[in-house]
């Protein structure tokens, strides 16, 4: 019998720790697909999950940090949402490749389209938007996103608490990009295209010497196997006229 009621308490327990940490994760969060480099651009998705029984997500704004503005922000087409861009000029123009950008994306909307209790984000469900970013900050480690979940009962979810070193997570925490060191030398995809062209030269001309090694040897072999018939053939008739002269 004790065993039974210690048994019992263990799995309500073991119940409450799995349902307390999938409340916890529960969250709207951004995902690099591959790598976020410093100084480089970025393919990113910003997960949103339903937390409602009853209700749907009809509408999903993430903002972007103005301490680092993102000039170049590409959404990807979902189906079933709309999507609106916003931009934002800058206190500050940005110095880029030679080029002055006076403006930058500062958040981006996506609208579920269709009926109420027909279109969204339905209970149990969760939905990516993809995003194509850039050109990322060198002298940052992460970004912060916030994000506002609205569903269609009108409840609104704000997602912009900013973690604190040492602190619990906050109740509602913003999605934050984690940064890697830069790629490469920072020349980033032209310096491994030279490298891969003087590769593929290296590799061209060691080929193109292979061959032609190969083909004087062939012709080599070729004049050798020649002379040799001819001084075969010359053998076999001076034996035979040796052979008439003994029997004349």
């Amino acid at each position: 019998m004790r065993l039974s009621r210690i048994a019992l308490a263990g799995g309500i327990a073991a119940s409450t720790v799995l349902l307390l940490a999938g409340t916890a994760s529960a969250h709207v969060s951004v995902q690099p697909l591959g790598e976020a480099a410093k100084g480089g651009y970025a393919s990113v998705n910003i997960k949103v999950p339903n937390e409602r029984d009853n209700a749907s997500t009809i509408k999903v704004e993430v903002n972007f940090p103005t301490d680092h503005p993102l000039v170049s922000v590409s959404p990807q087409a979902v189906p079933g949402w709309d999507i609106q861009i916003t931009k934002t000029k800058l206190d500050k123009p940005l110095d880029m490749h030679g080029r002055k950008i006076d403006e930058a994306i500062s958040k981006v909307t996506w609208t579920a389209k269709g009926d109420k209790g027909e279109a969204g984000i339905h209970p149990g469900y969760f939905q990516q938007f993809p995003l194509s970013i850039g050109q990322l900050p060198e002298d940052a480690d992460q970004l912060v996103f916030k994000a506002i979940q609205t569903y269609d009962n009108k409840e609104v979810v704000r997602w912009i608490e900013e973690q604190k070193d040492g602190a619990a997570e906050p109740e509602s925490p913003a999605p934050v990009l984690k940064l890697t060191a830069p790629a490469g030398d920072g020349h980033g995809a032209d310096a491994g295209t030279e490298k891969g062209a003087a590769k593929g030269s290296d590799e061209r001309t060691t080929a193109s010497s292979e061959t032609s090694d190969a083909s004087g040897s062939d012709t080599t072999a070729r004049v050798l196997g020649i002379i040799g018939i001819v001084i075969g053939i010359a053998g076999v008739a001076f034996g035979v006229l040796t052979g008439r002269r003994r029997t004349a």
